[in-house]
């Protein structure tokens, strides 16, 4: 009991003891507090480095788009590419830095173009030409260093070599194969052909850009251009018209002789068949005169007379000749009787 006691006596000698010693246990009491709560800073740091970790992982991650290819540059130099649709991941920045490029199909119009033919003639002509970046990391990246992923300056470069290259494929033409009356003589389809030939593989290793149609969107002619086509057009006309009429004339004279032919031949025809049925009638009339002769001589006498008087008196003929002879003497005496005649014959 009296250590306690003299405890206490230690512990409170005077006032300002008392106070000592209530400072110092007050001073154990707000010590003791620290080491209760201690471990709650460790927690809030850990959760502070997840979400730092979270946040780089975050713009670690790369989204891929449908239609687009992604570059991965790394200090502004092209490192790699990505063509996938989908999450693909790079470094953070300032070390890498993702950029899209846009590989849909895109139209590209090369404006209206004064360019001349092959016969020395002008045509205003205009082209249009369907394009996209090649899906592959080499030519996406080539058109990123060549327009700096810029579509509307390659469309203003693309309008550049169309114009260039329709002016060359023009020179390869006549006119007359572009604008023509005659669907047989219009070649467009090889003038297309023959323009896309010539831009397609110069804008693949240029731009990095592959050509899928190239077409006529206008062609017109000027005014100097429209007079001599109309009058090369009358010419032909003209050419065509007289050609036809020389073919009709032709055909006129080849059927005009073969009807003159024709004719001589049924009227050479007709006059054998004519003297065939006149020397058939002789024949048959001689035999009926010869058959009448025998049935009465005086009456075949009688008519041979008047088939002589009918072939020599016409009309206007003027005969001064005896009665009393032959054969007008049947005139004055009249048809000889048989029956007198058949009684002085003994």
């Amino acid at each position: 009991m009296s250590q306690p006691h003299s405890h206490d006596q230690h512990e409170h000698p005077d006032h300002s003891g008392h106070e000592h010693g209530h400072r110092h246990g007050h001073h154990h009491h707000h010590h003791g507090e620290p080491q209760e709560v201690g471990p709650f800073p460790w927690r809030r740091m850990a959760w502070a480095a997840v979400l730092v970790l979270f946040a780089i992982a975050a713009a670690s991650l790369v989204q891929v788009r449908s239609g687009e290819a992604t570059v991965i540059t790394r200090f502004g130099n092209p490192s790699r590419v990505l063509l996938e649709p989908g999450l693909g991941w790079r470094w953070p920045a300032p070390f890498e830095a993702a950029i899209p490029v846009d590989l849909r199909l895109r139209t590209t119009s090369s404006g209206l173009q004064d360019v001349g033919t092959r016969d020395g003639l002008r045509i205003i002509v205009q082209a249009y030409v369907a394009w996209q970046v090649q899906g592959d990391p080499d030519n996406v990246q080539r058109f990123m260093r060549a327009v700096q992923n810029q579509p509307d300056e390659a469309a203003r470069q693309i309008r550049t070599f169309v114009g260039s290259a329709l002016e060359t494929t023009a020179s390869s033409f006549d006119l007359a194969n572009l604008v023509n009356t005659d669907a047989n003589q219009v070649r467009i389809a090889d003038f297309e052909a023959q323009l896309r030939k010539q831009i397609d593989q110069q804008l693949l290793t240029t731009y990095g850009v592959r050509v899928l149609q190239v077409g006529i969107e206008r062609l017109t002619l000027p005014s100097v251009t429209l007079t001599a086509t109309v009058d090369r057009m009358r010419a032909e006309r003209e050419t065509i018209a007289t050609e036809r009429t020389a073919i009709g004339k032709r055909e006129a004279a080849q059927i005009r002789s073969a009807a003159e032919r024709d004719a001589r031949i049924m009227q050479a025809d007709a006059t054998v068949k004519a003297a065939d049925i006149e020397a058939q009638s002789r024949v048959e009339a001689a035999q009926i005169y010869g058959r009448a002769y025998a049935g009465s001589p005086q009456l075949y006498n009688l008519l041979r007379s008047l088939d002589t008087l009918g072939t020599v008196v016409t009309p206007g003929t003027k005969l001064i000749l005896r009665t009393d002879a032959a054969p007008f003497r049947v005139l004055v005496d009249g048809p000889p009787s048989l029956g007198t005649k058949a009684e002085s014959q003994p």
